[in-house]
């Protein structure tokens, strides 16, 4: 798994975002949330999640 570090969505298998579309994907990466309905979930919200998918928490710098 590799999350982008624009919005954090993590991806397997492809080499770009398929939400930003930008190739700046890392492994370094701390949590998973799973968000279904972004609209009503607070914690999507303050994540920035505007789609349902698999999120990282916290992109890690080092």
């Amino acid at each position: 798994m590799k999350a982008c570090k624009k919005c954090k969505l993590l991806v397997s298998e492809e080499d770009k975002c398929p939400i930003c579309q930008t190739s700046e994907l890392t492994e370094k990466f701390s949590g998973q949330l799973i968000v279904i309905d972004p609209e009503k979930s607070q914690i999507a919200q303050k994540l920035g999640a505007k789609l349902a998918g698999r999120y990282a928490i916290k992109i890690r710098e080092k």
